[in-house]
């Protein structure tokens, strides 16, 4: 898609400080944008652990950066009965289970002498299928809802997607034994929340009508469960554009928790937007 047509988007969590990870994402996803439009989109489906006075200061260190945005912005807690109507279509498909495990729980499983060495993919430990067999008609108000992969799969001709970062510039298909094997059952809707990462990204993305998903390479591979996600639930497919991570000196990843590189802790030492975007390579 030509650059003039692009809509891309920057999905911060309220959860802590932006730091120069954050500040490197939305200046790419604007960058991308050109003359498209650039939109923001608040993650605050983790109402544990989020913060009003995160979320106003997202606001404030991305206006500072030069950032603009339409409003309103786009709040996942506003947005559950969206989500319940794609659990509700995907259960009518026959491709979700209830799943009652803990992370203990599937250790222990993955653990046991007659299972095989636990995989990590790209939603965590690859889960044993315990609760498998159960039907939607047996879920509790605490249990997890899992996305049936291989049942999932059944349901789709061949998909791909488009990659346009120079990190993986390619069309790249979904292999479905890699899926089963290396991906698994995937939660989509979490105790408590409602929804998950996953399934949220992907029906924000369609209702805010994202073209290219612009984000940190740590998410390439969630993207095969996005894509997946798209085809079971009819919606449009962006192309997408993974880029670099920021790093420490010690080469290891951004988080909140680095108050160091965090946007409000330079600006109170006096560096210029100007400053960022050099300290970024931008």
């Amino acid at each position: 898609m030509p650059p003039e047509g692009r809509i891309t988007r920057f999905a911060p969590s309220p959860t802590g400080p932006l730091h120069l990870g954050h500040a490197y994402a939305a200046l790419v996803a604007s960058q991308r944008a050109v003359a498209g439009r650039f939109l923001l989109r608040i993650e605050d489906i983790d109402q544990s652990r989020c913060r009003t006075e995160f979320e106003a200061q997202i606001y404030e260190d991305l206006r500072w950066l030069g950032l603009r945005w339409p409003e309103p912005v786009m709040r996942q807690s506003t947005r559950l009965p969206a989500y319940r109507a794609a659990l509700e279509k995907l259960a009518a498909l026959g491709v979700i289970y209830p799943c009652s495990c803990t992370r203990a729980d599937i250790r222990a499983a993955l653990s046991a002498p007659q299972e095989m060495a636990a995989v990590h993919g790209p939603d965590g430990l690859v889960y044993p299928g315990t609760c498998r067999a159960r039907p939607m008609e047996q879920a509790l108000p605490d249990d997890a809802l899992r996305l049936n992969m291989r049942a999932a799969l059944s349901h789709c001709g061949p998909l791909s997607f488009i990659e346009t970062g120079p990190l993986h510039d390619a069309l790249h298909p979904l292999d479905p034994d890699w899926m089963i094997e290396n991906v698994g059952d995937v939660v989509l809707s979490r105790r408590d929340m409602g929804t998950s990462y996953h399934l949220s990204v992907v029906v924000d993305d369609a209702a805010q009508g994202i073209t290219e998903v612009t984000r940190g390479d740590d998410l390439f591979e969630a993207s095969f469960i996005h894509v997946l996600l798209q085809a079971l639930l009819e919606l449009p497919r962006p192309s997408y554009y993974h880029h670099k991570l920021i790093r420490d000196d010690s080469g290891k990843r951004l988080a909140k928790r680095d108050n160091a590189r965090a946007i409000a802790q330079l600006r109170a030492e006096e560096a210029s937007a100007q400053d960022i975007r050099l300290m970024l390579g931008l």
